[in-house]
């Protein structure tokens, strides 16, 4: 690995395909485009454009950055498995990134990351430092001032944290600034070379689709 490695990241977690290339520690491109549907036949469309704009091939990358949620089943899917097919093909790592982590990119100290999740609920975890803790959960707002005990100094960060702020009684971090593609690229970056498992999906609540009547195929480890 270079010492600057190139850095190709993407999420599809919700209603949008996010993606952002990470080269000589800089965000060279990056682009959000909102779709409720469409990703599985955008993504890889719009990484190539982006590479090619940047004049860098998929043999220059060092690394592969996907998010792997919380949020949307298919999209969270879509992504971890074009990722780990990009990784496989170019023979390179890939890093998979929480939501929860982004949010908390350059915060210091502990920070409450919330995302929004179905049925007026919310995703949140505890992230100290730019590490996650615990295990993530998904509570109704009402929930949120009981379920955890937070170290001294915990700020809200995330969509809708400000609504929450008065009733948690703490104070709000700065919103994500970069977006959520070029926040993955440079988490990514700083894992490469290290030994971790391959992206996985980070699903906090079960399908609302009814389970197929045939047996599931079996997915290498």
């Amino acid at each position: 690995m270079r010492p600057a490695p190139i850095v190709l990241a993407f999420d599809t977690s919700a209603a949008h395909c996010a993606a952002a290339l990470l080269s000589g520690g800089a965000i060279v491109a990056a682009r959000r485009e909102e779709m409720g549907r469409g990703q599985a036949e955008r993504l890889m469309p719009l990484l190539g454009e982006m590479l090619d704009a940047a004049g860098i091939g998929w043999r220059d990358l060092d690394g592969i950055g996907v998010g792997v949620g919380p949020g949307n089943f298919t999209g969270i899917r879509i992504a971890v498995s074009a990722a780990r097919g990009l990784a496989l093909g170019l023979d390179v790592s890939a890093v998979g990134v929480t939501g929860f982590e982004a949010l908390a990119l350059g915060l210091e100290g502990p920070v409450l990351a919330i995302l929004p999740a179905p049925r007026d609920t919310l995703y949140v975890q505890t992230v100290i430092d730019g590490q996650a803790q615990g295990t993530p959960q998904q509570l109704a707002p009402a929930e949120l001032p009981h379920a955890f005990d937070l170290p001294p100094g915990t700020r809200l960060v995330g969509p809708g944290a400000e609504a929450l702020a008065a009733t948690l009684g703490l104070p709000v971090a700065p919103p994500l600034a970069a977006g959520i593609g070029p926040a993955i690229a440079r988490i990514a970056a700083t894992r490469l070379g290290q030994s971790l498992p391959r992206p996985a999906p980070l699903y906090l609540r079960p399908a609302d689709a009814a389970p197929p009547s045939d047996p599931p195929p079996v997915i290498l480890p």
